[in-house]
């Protein structure tokens, strides 16, 4: 049986803690406690969490800076911050800084564990999507240069005698490398393989993005 993914909640409030860790337990996760953000970083282990609850009004490193750092731990992180007093502007920021929910205390045990399958739900969807996506990635990393370019001509909407043309090859040897592109990348047809394409360029375009400046 898989083990319940492990809950981390980030908050000075002693009681506080202890409340959010129970509704959690009681939802049935595993539930881990920091005081501040200073302590989640020095001791959590992101890659087997499956979310963090994280204050809005942390002493130190605050809640929208902790959101920050755990993304680029690992961006597939899902947060839910919590606030006793969160203002329009905070929540704003929150969502859009890719928090999975807002909850104002005191929490309520249901809308809690809710926002935790939520949460969970999200972890499972990236990890899904990010595996996708590596084994496509290996399927066209198959592909040989010349099958590479009939691929990026032919998914650009070119015949195959444009493609022909295009590389100073014959129609036959464009439909050769056409039908090895297409068994390669496991393509059912030409639709599915330009969804492919445009999936390698989308995860590249994510991948430069959040590497480091």
């Amino acid at each position: 049986m898989e083990a319940s993914p492990t809950i981390h909640i980030v908050d000075d409030d002693a009681l506080v803690r202890e409340c959010l860790a129970d509704m959690a337990m009681d939802a049935g996760y595993a539930a881990l406690t920091h005081a501040t953000a200073e302590d989640f970083l020095a001791d959590a282990e992101v890659a087997s969490a499956g979310c963090v609850v994280v204050d809005l009004n942390l002493p130190g490193i605050d809640g929208l800076d902790l959101m920050d750092r755990i993304a680029g731990r690992d961006p597939d992180l899902p947060v839910i911050m919590v606030s006793g007093a969160g203002k329009v502007a905070q929540v704003v920021a929150a969502l859009k800084g890719g928090a999975v929910d807002f909850i104002q205390k005191p929490v309520r045990a249901a809308a809690f564990a809710q926002s935790l399958a939520e949460a969970a739900k999200r972890r499972r969807q990236r990890a899904d999507a990010r595996d996708s996506l590596a084994r496509l990635r290996e399927r066209a990393q198959r592909l040989s240069h010349r099958e590479r370019q009939v691929m990026a001509l032919i998914t650009d909407g070119l015949s195959n005698n444009a493609v022909a043309a295009a590389l100073g090859i014959s129609v036959r040897t464009v439909e050769n490398h056409r039908a090895r592109v297409m068994d390669k990348m496991g393509a059912a047809n030409l639709t599915d393989l330009i969804r492919q394409t445009l999936r390698l360029g989308e995860g590249e375009a994510t991948g430069a993005a959040r590497a480091p400046q």
